[in-house]
């Protein structure tokens, strides 16, 4: 599915209280478990250790780390959306994180995108979006954010 294409920050207004994005479905492999773990120092067994979270986790399986699910946004935005007329977007921060279910190893991901709020803020337009990363199959999202973007013409 082609990426939504928006001619400017601005035209976002537009959009308020509307989905304007989906990304496709990707896998969440055991190696790149593996490579955020190493990257990050964070290898706890729930993580890594199959044998043991198959025996010992509630989740039946390893499981991606919280902040690799929230990493993905930014690509999964991609892929979703195409924003026109910047030369800059910065992440400006995130409001509210929350990870309702977790993401198993071997499940795949998409996120949706939602415009909250738009405003100018000096030299750029800060954009409110509301992302869920979906996880196939799942009843709920494994995370839900309100992201902040700032973009700069």
């Amino acid at each position: 599915m082609p990426p939504t294409v928006i001619e400017n920050p601005r035209a976002l207004q537009s959009f308020i209280g509307c989905e304007i994005g989906v990304s496709e479905w990707h896998a969440i492999t055991q190696e790149q478990i593996q490579q955020f773990a190493d990257s990050t120092g964070d290898h706890q067994w729930i993580h890594l250790d199959r044998e043991r979270a198959q025996r010992e986790s509630p989740f039946g399986a390893t499981v991606a780390h919280g902040f690799l699910t929230l990493s993905l946004i930014s690509s999964l935005m991609k892929e979703a959306i195409q924003i026109r007329g910047t030369r800059m977007v910065v992440n400006y921060g995130l409001n509210r994180v929350r990870f309702p279910a977790p993401l198993r190893v071997d499940s795949k991901v998409r996120g949706r995108f939602s415009v909250l709020g738009v405003k100018d803020v000096g030299v750029s337009v800060e954009a409110i979006l509301s992302v869920a990363v979906e996880c196939n199959g799942g009843d709920k999202p494994c995370c839900v954010a309100e992201w902040i973007l700032r973009y700069y013409s």
